[in-house]
């Protein structure tokens, strides 16, 4: 079968369950395509190619046994370099941990083990998964079109699973890194809510920040792997909720009260970003929704103080390498820690008050309306040169996150999906966010859009 390689997962399963399609000669594929393509693209740290063709050979005769596990056996997808990986390299995209070798996996990853996935190998990401690449790794490649930006620190995933390197890919945002990705390489991802999802055996960036979800081709794959890694894990006390049960079943649209602060949403936003989001909005309105205004709490305030929280959470991560180590470290993650040592007790306290009340007002909010609708970031399909300017513009990382950074600081659950393309036929995405636990009306929302629209089936070509 041709073109495999950009299937969802959704259509996959069910031909490798009839046995239509096997797991070994499917890995084999994806394997040929790395070999071929990452080269160019950089989104692989490491592959573990014998070990994926070992799992591959193992599912096919399980599912000739008739023990099929469900929906991902057999499908090979790929995790970011956070995650430990039991006897594979996990460097979390910096040279300090160049050499560890975890002996066990991430509870994710187990769990994906456990559903029958199968794991092609690590993917690159940004220097302990904050802004910038490590100066020693060379970035990764956006395939749809060389300059311009991947993402932010899930930057491998997003590469991988828009080339068609993987079927689906494991990401953390902390600040926007599942959404900037994926809306920067045409893909949905689920930024699940604080807790939902084991972090145990992932490097932290920030831990009251972290949030660990899949990156896919859909909002119905994205479901499956939410499904399989959410739930409460007992080596991750923070972790909590049920196990998720379900298919990829539709929400709705008709009658979906959907939120949208229209000032917000043009707050500094392009032509072209406000153009797509009239779009979405005439688009669930003809699918029946009702969407309408509403005022959202100051988020232009509380992203400003993401970079101080994300500081001096991180510190404490690299405590035991910081500032020991100093010179090993790349400049942006270095300047990150040594903001964060240099914040007062009596500052930090501040910013936990006025998060708490923040949140408070978005969860009350959220009572309101079954969803929001607001864009991932301000600029569409940006540059690496428009980005490098940017970083001489002290209010522009403040800019960037204004739409991602509060979600993260209060928690909640968000939704990247895509939404067309700019003229230069780069992807674009907005999000929706849902109240705390509306991880399933975020994903069967999406599962609907998707069935009425096309934006998601568009591919880079390579």
């Amino acid at each position: 079968m041709r073109g495999l390689h950009y299937r969802e997962i959704s259509q996959l399963a069910p031909l490798i369950r009839a046995g239509k399609l096997s797991p070994v000669e499917l890995t084999d594929a994806f394997i040929r395509r790395i070999e071929a393509l990452d080269p160019q693209l950089h989104a692989y740290a490491r592959i573990t190619a014998d070990a994926a063709r070992a799992t591959a050979r193992a599912a096919e005769a399980r599912i000739r046994r008739g023990e099929y596990l469900g929906p991902l056996d057999g499908i090979p997808l790929a995790v970011k370099d956070l995650f430990w990986t039991q006897g594979v390299v996990s460097a979390a995209g910096t040279t300090i941990h160049g050499d560890f070798v975890p002996q066990q996996d991430a509870t994710v990853v187990r769990r994906l083990r456990e559903a029958g996935a199968i794991i092609l190998g690590k993917l690159q990401m940004t220097e302990g998964a904050f802004a910038t690449h490590h100066p020693s790794i060379t970035p990764p490649v956006n395939p749809w079109g060389e300059g311009h930006w991947t993402g932010a620190s899930s930057s491998g995933s997003g590469v991988a699973t828009a080339a068609g390197l993987c079927c689906a890919s494991l990401g953390t945002d902390s600040g926007g890194s599942i959404r900037f990705p994926c809306a920067a390489n045409g893909l949905t991802g689920l930024k699940p809510g604080w807790g939902r999802v084991s972090r145990h055996g992932t490097f932290e960036l920030a831990a009251l920040l972290d949030h660990v979800g899949p990156m896919a081709r859909s909002a119905a794959d994205a479901r499956l792997l939410f499904n399989a890694i959410a739930g409460h894990d007992p080596l991750d006390p923070t972790s909590a909720g049920p196990r998720p049960t379900g298919s990829a079943r539709a929400v709705p649209l008709k009658g979906l009260n959907i939120g949208i602060d229209p000032g917000w949403n043009a707050s500094g936003t392009d032509d072209t970003t406000r153009r797509a989001l009239e779009q979405v909005v005439a688009t669930l309105r003809d699918l029946g929704a009702t969407v309408r205004e509403i005022c959202f709490p100051d988020a232009w305030a509380i992203a400003g103080q993401w970079e101080a929280q994300c500081g001096i959470q991180t510190a404490l991560a690299h405590a035991a390498t910081y500032p020991a180590r100093a010179a090993e470290y790349g400049p942006a993650l270095s300047r990150l820690i040594d903001g964060g040592l240099a914040l007062r007790g009596t500052d930090y306290q501040r910013l936990l008050l006025s998060a708490a009340d923040f949140t408070g007002r978005v969860n009350a909010l959220l009572e309101t309306i079954d969803l929001l609708l607001v864009p991932v970031q301000p600029i569409a399909a940006p540059t690496l040169d428009q980005l490098g300017a940017l970083a001489a513009d002290p209010d522009a990382n403040q800019r960037l996150i204004q739409f991602t950074a509060p979600f993260n600081i209060t928690g909640h659950p968000a939704l990247s999906l895509p939404c067309g393309q700019t003229a230069a036929g780069m992807p674009l995405g907005f999000q929706f966010v849902a109240r705390k636990g509306g991880e399933q009306t975020l994903l069967g929302a999406g599962v609907a859009l998707q069935r009425a629209t096309d934006w998601h089936r568009a591919h880079p070509v390579c």
